[in-house]
């Protein structure tokens, strides 16, 4: 029994080692095997989308941050299933860091949408396009369909499909990605003042 609470520890620590050296390296990104990377990346298309007040928004609107856009329905079941792990999500990752842009494709907008975010107990704001012209502008085959920006706004890759974005396969992907492109924390200079 003692072995096992002295192992433990280290074994966290192994992890949390390794998901460190995964984030710094430099090389390929974490497998991902649903992640259909965009080679190379190309500038994602000028869209816009409104809150649930009507107000319209646009990609530009979060340009410095790597940004996750899910495209999903409230009638589409992998969409249902998938939205509470974009909910846990945001609890892990800073919204500094990544902006999780859920953009509906409903036809009833938010008559349709806020009681079923309501109904789930979701957290996360979500963003209207009644007429699926988001969808159309990123040649969206089906839904939930999500595609990675970097902070210059590019389209770095798509999943097409349900996944489990808390999981520890997709948070390492997005880590890698925000880690990549992380603006340098400013730098504290010593100085030595002579006598």
């Amino acid at each position: 029994m003692l072995a096992l609470v002295l192992c433990l520890p280290a074994a966290g620590w192994a992890a949390f080692t390794l998901s460190h050296r995964l984030v710094a390296d430099d090389g390929a990104p974490p497998a991902l095997p649903q992640f259909i990377p965009t080679d190379p990346p190309r500038p994602a298309p000028e869209i816009a989308f409104a809150d649930s007040t009507g107000r319209q928004l646009s990609l530009a609107d979060f340009r410095g941050r790597v940004v996750l856009v899910n495209l999903w329905a409230t009638w589409c079941e992998p969409c249902i299933r998938e939205m509470p792990s974009l909910d846990r999500l945001r609890a892990v990752l800073p919204e500094q860091d990544l902006a999780i842009v859920l953009v509906s494709q409903d036809r009833g907008g938010d008559k349709v949408v806020a009681p079923f975010f309501t109904k789930l107990g979701l957290k996360l704001e979500t963003y209207l396009d009644p007429k699926s012209t988001v969808g159309h502008a990123f040649e969206v085959r089906g839904l939930p369909t999500t595609i990675l920006i970097d902070r210059e706004g590019r389209e770095l890759g798509r999943v097409e499909g349900a996944l489990d974005w808390d999981g520890a396969p997709a948070q390492a992907l997005l880590r890698w990605y925000v880690a990549r492109g992380a603006k340098p924390e400013d730098e504290v200079v010593k100085t030595s003042a002579k006598p």
